[in-house]
This record gives structure tokens, sequence and C-alpha cells, in this order.
């Protein structure tokens, strides 16, 4: 704790993080906030990697924030943190890795025709001449009369996905249009379900065919993690049954079927039908061996909390995420850290914020503030807790997370992510227009953000969430409207997301994040100072966990 206490000591000192002109613990203060990114983008944090000596230093830091704001420890057994273990791997340089096809063999570039990682604790990770089945979209859903597997063995074989829901490319005449929601991703689509459901069905590798659109995201964030990967350990030490998980660019996917003597593209077309069924690349296999270094580390969850002061057992619940990307390779400026300014840094500046508003009006029921590692590598942190809660799920009234705020300055509305889902959005709307905004329904629903961020392993525990996140849709903004948000949208992901350059910037405009922030702290302060308890809408996939029912 000392270590601590004086490491915070130090970096205030170092940075400049003490309070700024505005003391006042009620406003949310852009300087703050600003001298808060500007701390956890130093490359002292290193990118903040987790298991890496930037998560001790990032750790510390966070828990030094919260006790010089007042807060109580809000981990395990009266701890500031809860212990999270992960298997962290990175893959080497290949000895081989290569396709087999009736035209001969192909070599795979890595990085550029194909992205891979492993969460298996191997020196060397081997594929032995698997055979590749084309899954179509990998989806099993009973409750939609939906199954692409049709009873495919994919036991020693590599499972080929496509990328989103079977619906997303359809058109509007087709049978399958708005079977899955339309364009609006449902978890079926995103890329964790297609590993998680090769891993079920015993494939040894899945590969996912990469579309910028239907992915919602470029080849260069795919790559972004450099063959790293983490993944919770499990309690009885079993392992996924893939050896190789990961991406086949658009171009070599159109290679590798046409070699195969197939057309991709007739393919994309049959697998919108529920009759649809698994097709083997004939003559086609995978053969792997790459080096593979591997550790199990112990990363961290850093927890915070403001008693209850009527029912302390009753908990609304703020996050963000503490982790970045750590190093890459040089970008053309030479910076090596990937520090996440934006994801997440500014959210958990905006959690500082939130935090010292209760700290100084302690509410009815208890709020705890929670900084998630490993958000990056697939929610782990956030999954974690959700498996081992401090707190019960059924006591949990709320999550709201931030994570990715615009900074081109104030905006006329409030995007809104997961239409249809909870009471939450009715919140939001009722808080928005108090700030003179509306709200604007997600108009990249394809991306599947609802899906992507630390508050869903909350609700598929049950719990009512309202995630702020600024990739969900073009802001309204005060000057330039929505092209100007829309600019923004695509410089941020164009250029920087999961990149270097996604950092501080001496030209960014908070306004608009304060906004987003006083939104997100009105609601929750509503919430911890009454007896409501919001409520999953009916035909939400998430409300059979809670059992839907009020307080």
């Amino acid at each position: 704790m000392v270590r601590k206490i004086s490491l915070f000591a130090a970096l205030t000192a170092l940075f400049s993080v003490a309070a700024t002109a505005s003391t006042a613990p009620f406003p949310i203060d852009p300087a703050r906030i600003t001298s808060t990114v500007r701390v956890m983008t130093q490359d002292w944090f290193e990118g903040r990697a987790p298991g890496t000596v930037g998560e001790d230093r990032t750790v510390s830091y966070l828990i030094g924030r919260f006790q010089e704001m007042g807060l109580q420890p809000g981990g395990p057994n009266g701890r500031w943190v809860q212990e999270v273990p992960l298997l962290h791997t990175r893959l080497g340089a290949p000895e081989r890795l290569a396709l087999t096809t009736p035209q001969g063999e192909i070599p795979l570039k890595p990085g550029t025709d194909v992205y891979l990682s492993t969460l298996r604790n191997y020196d060397v990770v081997r594929v032995a001449d698997a055979p590749l089945v084309f899954v179509g979209y990998g989806v099993t859903a009973p409750e939609r009369q939906w199954d692409d597997f049709k009873g495919q063995d994919l036991k020693g074989k590599v499972a080929v996905f496509l990328i989103n829901d079977p619906d997303f490319a359809a058109a509007p005449k087709e049978k399958v249009a708005g079977k899955f929601g339309g364009k609006a991703m449902t978890y079926y689509g995103r890329w964790t379900y297609k590993f998680e459901e090769a891993a079920r069905r015993g494939a040894v590798a899945a590969l996912i065919v990469h579309d910028t659109d239907g992915a919602g995201y470029g080849w260069n964030v795919v790559i972004s993690p450099g063959g790293e990967n983490y993944g919770l350990v499990a309690k009885d030490g079993s392992q996924t049954s893939l050896a190789l998980q990961g991406w086949l660019s658009h171009d070599m996917s159109d290679h590798l079927f046409s070699a195969a003597g197939l057309d991709l593209g007739k393919l994309r077309v049959a697998a919108r039908s529920a009759k649809f069924k698994p097709v083997a690349l004939k003559g086609v296999t995978l053969a792997v061996a790459i080096p593979s270094a591997h550790q199990v580390v112990t990363s961290h969850n850093v927890l915070g909390k403001v008693p209850g002061t009527e029912r302390p057992d009753e908990v609304v619940m703020f996050g963000a995420h503490w982790d970045a990307y750590g190093q890459g390779a040089p970008d053309a400026q030479g910076r090596i850290y990937r520090a996440g300014a934006n994801d997440d840094a500014l959210g958990v500046a905006g959690v500082f914020e939130v935090a010292r508003r209760f700290v100084a009006q302690p509410p009815k029921r208890s709020v705890v503030f929670a900084f998630w590692t490993a958000e990056e590598r697939g929610l782990l942190g956030s999954e974690y807790y959700a498996q081992n809660p401090v707190y019960p799920m059924d006591k949990t009234v709320a999550n709201l997370t931030i994570d990715v705020l615009q900074t081109a300055g104030r905006a006329r509305d409030v995007v809104l992510i997961g239409k249809g889902q909870s009471t939450m959005e009715d919140e939001l709307a009722a808080f928005a227009g108090q700030q003179g905004r509306y709200v604007t329904q997600e108009n990249l629903p394809e991306r599947g953000l609802f899906f992507r961020a630390d508050h869903f392993p909350f609700a598929r525990r049950g719990v009512p969430v309202l995630l702020m996140m600024s990739l969900a849709g073009a802001s309204d903004l005060e000057v330039g409207g929505r092209p100007a948000g829309q600019a923004w949208i695509d410089d941020y992901t164009g250029r920087c997301y999961h990149q270097a350059c996604d950092a501080w910037d001496a030209g960014w405009n908070l306004d608009g994040a304060v906004q987003d922030i006083e939104l997100v702290a009105g609601i929750g302060q509503d919430l911890a100072n009454s007896n409501r308890w919001p409520l999953w809408k009916p035909g939400s996939e998430f409300a059979a966990a809670r059992g839907n029912v009020g307080r």
C-alpha cells in the first residue's frame, strides 16, 4: 500500500496530475480529464499491456487516484484489486505456414494473407495438414430455426467462417432479411462467437474471412495485436481445442476458394439460406508450425467504492478499461507504444470525474467504480468479474460503461447503442432531454458494439446496461452537424483505432465528451438514490437471466 501511495505521489509530481483550476467536486472538469489522459499515455506506462511493468505502474496509479479522492477499496477481501489469471501468448516467425490446394501450395504471409494467434500453452503450435470446411456464418440459433452446421464433424479440421450474421448482406426481398436484426449485429455475428462455436465442435483451427463492412473495421485493426493473445485461465486447467484462431484477408480468401474450385461470392449468397450446408474445400489442407512464447500472468481489475447510506447491498456500477495495446512496431513518427488515449484513457478519466461527484455526495445505494483489465483481448477482465462477482449480480442495479468518446466538440444528440434492450434507453432519453439533446439510434449497428465492451458480460448475467461509445454513429455536432461527426469517426477508426496515433492531442475539444460523462453521471446518480430497478424490454435475449422482475 505504501508503495502505491508513494508511486502515485511521484506521478503527480512528474505529470502535474494535481487538481486543476476547478476544485469544486461537482462539475465534470475537462482540464482534469486532459491531465488524466496525458498521464496514462506517457511512455512510462509502456502502452498499458496486461501482465507487464506497464500494468504494475498503471494499477498503482489508479489506486493512488482512488485513495486521493477518498474512495474505499471495492475489491474482494477489502482490497483495491481483483486478481485475474491470464494465459499470455505471442506467436513468433513461422517455421511452416501454407495451404495445400489442387492448384499447388499457397504460402501464407503473416499479417498480409492471414492473421493468427493462439490460446494454447505450446512451445510450437502445430496444425498437421488439417482439411478446411466452409461453415458459412457458423450460426446455431434454435430460436431462429437456424443451424449452419447440419451435423458436420469438425474434429481435427479447420472451420472457415464469414463474419457477421446471415442476414447482414441480404437484399430486402430475401427470405433471411431481418431474421437476425438486419444491419444490427447479434452476438452470433461476433468473431468471439465464431471461435467459441468452433472450439465447442472440436475444430483444430478457426479462420474468419475478413470483410471490412461486416467486421466494422479494416485489416489494420485485425493485425494490430501482432500475434499476441490473452485468455482466461480455466480453473480446471482445460484448454481450447483450437490450436490457432485468426482471419484470412479478403484477397487471400478469394484466391483460396478459387484454388479449391469454389466461388466464394456464390457461397456467400448460399450461406444466407437456412438450407445451407457446410462445404468441404476438397483437396485443401493447412500446415502450420509456429514457435510460441507463453506464460501465465496475474493481471488486475481495480475497484473502488462509495458505500450506500441506506441500501449498501444494492450496487450501481460504473466502468472503463485501463488496458491498451502495449508495444508494437514503430509508426511513421517512431512511436512504439499504442497507449489508447481515447480507447480508453478518456473513459477512465470520465469515471474518475463521476467518482469525485459521488464521494462529495454519498448515495443511498452503493456505487462501485471498476477499471477492467484485458478489454482489448476479448473483455477478459470484466468477464472474469462476471464469473467471480464481488457484488452479487442480482443485487447489481445497472452497469454504465464509458469506452471511446468523441473529441470534436458539443453534440445536439447522443447515440443509443442496443435499441430495444432495456429501460436504460428510457433513462438515456430522459436525461438527454434535460441537456437539450435528443437520442439517435446507432447508425452503424453492423459493428455490433453492444457486444464489444465491458458492459456485455453483465448483460449476459441479466444486469441492465448502458454503453457510452462514440464509434456507434456520427454525432450531430453543433459545429458541422452529422457530416462533421462522421468525419471524426472516419479519421479515428481509419488512422488511429488501436494504433500508436491514438494519443492525446492538443486539438481535442472535450466539450462533447463532458456532455456524455455528465449524462452517464446523472443517470447513475438517479439510480443510486432511488428504489428503481431498470428492466429488460420484451424480446431482449438477456431478460431470462434475471427474470425481468422489478424489486
